[in-house]
């Protein structure tokens, strides 16, 4: 409990409340809005009368909507679904986790909430008030009309699932590289007392402030022209990097490592040396002390990283747009492409539509992982 002479005064901290709701409701509007308007009806989504935009007359009558009911057990289901994610996954993993493969944990147990969530929200709850609502008179009647055939057409129709599969193959890269290399680098800059390797990593952070598009400009020559300079080694059949997902990785990866090892970097400073000590003196290598003593420690800072990354490559639009051709076009660059070349406003409905989708897979990791993430920047890993 603070002291007194740290205490706030009312009108301070009135002051400080009222700040902090004015400015969720200003981040969190965009995103509450173009939710509302990817359910609704052209004719509901572009309406002047914002209570049409929420509730949608139009596709209420064209037969689309939710009753009270629907809308009670659909909250119910994400709260409980939110509930295991952030209660119950974390202890399961912990306990049954293989020791040295709590990341493992981690991803399978993500995986079945993610597909849980999925057969229960899409499959066996519409199934059930089919049944249920034609005998719960008022409370089974449409009052919110709601229509996900926006998400049909972007998903199945306009191929969508493959800018999310390209995306997935992007982000896997740059996180599996950038925390592969980022993790060894900084335990080796942590323990090192070298200014020279300090030096390098402060150059490394001044090349990362580049504009990205001046590093895309220096990276192009090298992969248009890859085919004909591996064509030595690799034959006729040497393969062009351009427009691949493997150059996009590794331009995204030399974007984000300075960072990623500055991060860690730090993260390890806060673990004392005397594990390290303790590990060699029971017979450990030094990689045998780094995995098995020191990195169960640095989940936290590991995972709070890992976000960061996952950001980078998902949230690019600069760098992929550039370097990948359309067939492997991530989702980003995707759906500004859909809002640049769409004129109707169904195609505009379902350019929102691809736009609310992204941020799915945003909330969801950070739902799960809202522990190590606070963890982690209370560690220390942002003072830099």
């Amino acid at each position: 409990m603070p002291s007194r002479a740290l205490a706030q005064p009312l009108p301070l901290k009135v002051a400080s409340a009222a700040f902090l709701l004015v400015w969720c409701i200003v981040a969190a509007f965009p995103i509450f809005w173009i939710t509302v308007m990817s359910f609704k009806s052209p004719v509901d989504a572009f309406a002047s009368n914002p209570l049409d935009v929420i509730f949608g007359p139009a596709t209420r009558a064209g037969g689309k909507g939710i009753s009270i009911i629907d809308i009670v057990l659909g909250l119910a289901v994400i709260w409980a679904s939110a509930r295991v994610s952030t209660r119950a996954l974390p202890r399961l993993i912990a306990n049954y986790s293989p020791t040295g493969y709590v990341w493992a944990g981690w991803i399978i147990g993500a995986m079945v909430v993610v597909l849980g969530f999925l057969i229960v929200f899409f499959g066996v709850m519409p199934a059930i008030l089919d049944v249920l609502n034609p005998f719960l008179g008022p409370l089974g009647r449409d009052v919110v009309g709601l229509s996900t055939e926006h998400y049909k057409t972007v998903w199945i129709d306009r191929g969508f699932s493959n800018n999310f599969q390209n995306s997935l193959i992007v982000t896997a890269g740059v996180v599996t590289v950038s925390l592969t290399v980022g993790t060894l680098a900084g335990y080796g800059l942590a323990r090192s007392g070298s200014n020279l390797a300090f030096g390098i990593l402060i150059a490394a952070l001044i090349f990362r402030a580049l504009p990205h598009s001046v590093l895309v400009a220096g990276y192009l020559p090298v992969f248009i022209n890859s085919a004909e300079w591996l064509r030595p080694i690799l034959g006729e059949n040497a393969p062009t990097l351009y427009g691949k997902p493997w150059a996009t990785i590794a331009v995204l990866v030399a974007i984000n490592q300075p960072f990623t090892i500055w991060m860690l970097r730090s993260f390890f400073q806060n673990i004392p040396a005397e594990l390290d000590e303790a590990a060699r003196v029971d017979g450990c290598s030094h990689f045998q002390a780094f995995r098995r003593v020191i990195m169960p420690v640095m989940w936290p800072g590991v995972i709070t990283t890992g976000l960061f990354s996952f950001l980078l490559g998902y949230n690019d639009f600069l760098v992929t747009s550039l370097l990948l051709d359309a067939q492997n076009q991530t989702m980003v660059p995707a759906i500004a492409g859909m809002f640049n070349r769409e004129t109707t406003t169904t195609d505009q409905v379902v350019a929102v539509a691809a736009a609310v989708s992204i941020t799915a897979p945003l909330f969801f990791l950070v739902m799960v992982f809202q522990r190590q993430i606070v963890s982690g920047l209370t560690a220390g890993a942002v003072k830099g």
